[in-house]
This record gives C-alpha cells, sequence and structure tokens, in this order.
C-alpha cells in the first residue's frame, strides 16, 4: 500500500511539473501565398522549424485552385504526414459577393461618401440580400475548404472604404465588419459545427466594435500592419511605418480595447516579422528579409502578457527563388524558438 501511494505522489510531481512547464503558444503559424507553396515542400521546410500551422492566402479561388492542383494536393498530404494544420487566410469580400451582381441590385454594394452606390469594394451591410449571399458563399467556400483547426478568415476588401448610406454610416468599419461576420458565422456552422471566424482587426478596423456584439463562435484577429518593426510594441513612442499616422502606444491600446470585448485566448495574433513582401513593398525581385530577433521576442512578450495564445506571421514571398538567393532560414527556427520557450 505504501509502495502504492509514493507512486501516486510521484504521478502526481511529475504531472506537476509538466504543467508547470508547459509552452505557451499553441498556435504557432506561418501564412503562405499560393505561388509560394507551389515552388517549394514547405510542409517539409514548416516541420524542420517546428511550424505547426500554415495558412494559405490570398484569394478564395486562387486558393481553391491550388489545392485542387496536384502541387496542392501534395501539399496537404505533406501537412497530415506532419501533422501541421492548414487554415487558409483569404481577401474573400469580391468573391463572396460578386461584383458583377451590382448591375442587377445596385443597394447590395456600399454608398461613398458623395451619396452614390459603388460596387469598387465591400458591401451595404443593411442589405438583407447582400448578407445572404455573402453568408451562403463563405459557408460554400468553408465547405470547399475545410480548416483542420476549424478557424475560418473570410477577410473584408483590404483596408477599402465600407458603406456611408443613411443606415451604415452610423456603424465604423469594424462594426460594419463584424455584422458581416456574425451572419457568416451562422451559416459557416450549417458546414462546420465547430466553426469559428475572425473579426480583422487591420488598418482602418483597428477600433474595437461598440454598436454591435460578437455572435458566439467570432475570434479576435489583430493585424498591427501601420507599426513599424525595427523597434518593439512596449516602445509606445514609436511611430507607424506605412503612414506614420498612430504611434505603438496608440496600437497596444486598440489591442486593449479589442481584449474588452474578444476573449484573448481566442485570439489570433497576425504579425509581419517574417513577411518578405511588406518589407519589399510587395514588389519582386524580393528583398532580404531584416529580422530582428529582439524586436520579435520583446513583442511576444508582449502578447502573451494579455493572455494571447495563438500567433502567426505572413511570410509571403519565402518561394524558392528567395531561398535560392538567400538559403538561410535561421529566422525560422528562431521564430520558432521564441514561441517555444517557457513563459
Amino acid at each position: 500500500m505504501k509502495s502504492l501511494f509514493k507512486l501516486i505522489v510521484l504521478i502526481l510531481m511529475l504531472s506537476g511539473c509538466a504543467s508547470a512547464g508547459e509552452q505557451h503558444w499553441q498556435m504557432k503559424g506561418l501564412i503562405l501565398h499560393v505561388d509560394d507553396l507551389n515552388t517549394m515542400d514547405w510542409p517539409e521546410l514548416a516541420h524542420k522549424h517546428g511550424i505547426n500551422t500554415i495558412g494559405t492566402h490570398m484569394h478564395p479561388g486562387q486558393v481553391l485552385e491550388f489545392i485542387q492542383s496536384e502541387n496542392g494536393k501534395a501539399f496537404l498530404e505533406g501537412c497530415r504526414k506532419y501533422g501541421i494544420n492548414v487554415e487558409h487566410q483569404i481577401h474573400a469580400m469580391s468573391e463572396l459577393l460578386p461584383r458583377e451582381l451590382f448591375e442587377q441590385d445596385p443597394d447590395m454594394f456600399r454608398m461613398n461618401k458623395e451619396g452614390v452606390r459603388s460596387q469598387d469594394c465591400n458591401c451595404c451591410v443593411h442589405s438583407e440580400k447582400a448578407l445572404d449571399l455573402i453568408a451562403a458563399k463563405a459557408a460554400e467556400f468553408a465547405a470547399l475548404l475545410p480548416s483542420d483547426n476549424h478557424r475560418y478568415y473570410f477577410w473584408l476588401d483590404d483596408g477599402k472604404e465600407t458603406c456611408y448610406c443613411p443606415k451604415c454610416k452610423e456603424y465604423s468599419v469594424s462594426e460594419q465588419a463584424l455584422i458581416i461576420e456574425n451572419r457568416m458565422i451562422e451559416a459557416i456552422r450549417k458546414v462546420d459545427p465547430q466553426a469559428k471566424l475572425a473579426h480583422l482587426c487591420y488598418s482602418n478596423s483597428m477600433s474595437a466594435p461598440v454598436k454591435v456584439k460578437p455572435a458566439e463562435g467570432i475570434f479576435l484577429e489583430f493585424a498591427p500592419i501601420d507599426r513599424t518593426w525595427d523597434r518593439p510594441l512596449s516602445d509606445k513612442e514609436a511611430p507607424a511605418l506605412l503612414n506614420g499616422s498612430v504611434t505603438h502606444g496608440e496600437i497596444v491600446k486598440y489591442l486593449e480595447d479589442n481584449l474588452k470585448v474578444f476573449p484573448a485566448e481566442d485570439a489570433v495574433v497576425l504579425e509581419y516579422w517574417l513577411d518578405v513582401s511588406l518589407f519589399s513593398r510587395w514588389k519582386k525581385p524580393a528583398v532580404q528579409l531584416p529580422w530582428n530577433r529582439e524586436v520579435f521576442e520583446a513583442d511576444i512578450d508582449t502578447y502573451a502578457g494579455y493572455g494571447i495564445r495563438n500567433v502567426t506571421s505572413f511570410a509571403v514571398y519565402m518561394d524558392s527563388t528567395y531561398f535560392r538567393k538567400y538559403p538561410d532560414t535561421g529566422c525560422l527556427q528562431e521564430y520558432i524558438d521564441g514561441l517555444s520557450a517557457e513563459k
């Protein structure tokens, strides 16, 4: 009996040690354009460096074409082999509500500041017909592009304006996005009952929604593209890199405000530490990534301090051409080393 008691105590002690040493970060991801995935064996490289999630990018049609190709099937098989989750982070609105429908019903599309309906981007979130079509198409894409971790990402048009009609203009960009997302998650869950859908906090949708509450299954995706990456977010006086309109302090305040609306434990940080395309100003030939380990490690400490446990980074333009010119993959290892350290 004493031996059994000692064994139980030992098991409990070992269990406590394992719990104490648990890694903080659950999702350790990368987002890659389908062109990147087409040119090299990313599942092998991701496995080598400990990446556990790959997000495909950029538009639904592009991603679907890749996934259904021989290279795409090999990519999925490789990810299954190594236990890597595949999700799809995509700019979707132009395909959720095709622009050619404008002639049939202009009221589905946004009104600009001049009071004119326009099919240039996004939609009118007070058009029930538009919301029904968007939700149905989102469910269709969810069925065709299932997510291994049940997280779905169907973003609005990239940083573009939303609707200024009399009903919509009372709502912020983030609130208009959330109206659409709330409708989409309802439809997507008919395809995947465990589905969760991202609310993208990015560019002009950084402010936390106030007038609209998230439906069950909506999670925060925080993507601070208007920051700089040569100074950490904890340096609150640092100015934005892309447009100079905000400081790091203001960006962190946006995060804090959004975490009052969305739970931190389910939130995803979408960063740009590894995004060659951003540092190349979205033009090829690509420049070498200006990787900054110190800034990255300070940033993940900041995010961890808010209880966030899921992180991914764009790594677009990391294709075979890039690695032939810049073969060192040390940045990927340092990225994972940082995310694997005990917190």
